[in-house]
């Protein structure tokens, strides 16, 4: 299961992050309305750091896009607000970033609408539809994911906590296509500043009950 924790910024809280939790992918939001939000002043401290970075957006033009991806050393975009198809296959031919898709989800989803991005994202990223386009807290129904269709892998987010582990291990055994886990606000002792001994507690009851499974 890949791990993947967003919102950071702070770069002590980033040092311990990556010598105690050493997750798979950390995510650096770049939406000026999030609490979460990365200044570019932080980006040559951030660049270096030795853990997979992921840019998230909310309908950020192209070209600012891919000025982030250059200044902060992404290696993944998550696109995050309305981004057509059409948009994102012209942004997979100008980087080699891998290119995610965020599908906020209320009560239902609508399959044939995500077919288009098929050809052109590395996975699907499903979190709890809000205004503010993630953080809430909130979880969906995941038996909407009941019915995925396709082979492409996804991650799941929205409300996940420390006591999220055995469930989401129960859903892959129902749908193998679930690759990973996003985790974000109910491991944060403020915006953007996480609690490093949730964080290290999930992933040990994630290991464990992986192994027992």
């Amino acid at each position: 299961m890949e791990l993947k924790v967003c919102g950071m910024r702070e770069p002590e809280n980033i040092r311990s992050l990556i010598s105690e939790v050493n997750p798979d992918w950390m995510g650096l939001i770049f939406y000026p309305k999030s609490p979460r939000y990365v200044p570019d002043e932080q980006a040559a401290e951030l660049k270096g750091q030795p853990v997979k970075k992921v840019g998230v957006f909310v309908n950020a033009s192209e070209a600012e896009i891919l000025r982030k991806v250059d200044q902060f050393g992404l290696s993944a975009i998550q696109l995050h607000g309305s981004e057509s198809p059409d948009f994102v296959k012209s942004l997979a031919e100008k980087t080699e970033a891998e290119l995610w898709k965020v599908v906020s989800v209320g009560t239902e989803i609508d399959w044939k609408s995500l077919e288009g991005y098929l050809p052109f994202v590395s996975k699907f990223l499903f979190d709890t539809a809000t205004a503010a386009h993630g953080g809430s807290g909130k979880r969906f129904d995941w038996k909407v994911l009941e019915t995925y269709p396709f082979d492409k892998g996804f991650l799941l987010s929205g409300g996940l906590d420390g006591e999220s582990a055995e469930e989401v291990l129960a859903l892959r055994q129902q749908i193998p296509q679930l690759k990973g886990v996003d985790l974000n606000s109910k491991f944060e002792d403020a915006p953007g500043v996480k609690n490093i001994e949730k964080l290290k507690n999930f992933k040990s009851r994630l290991i464990q009950s992986g192994t027992n499974n």
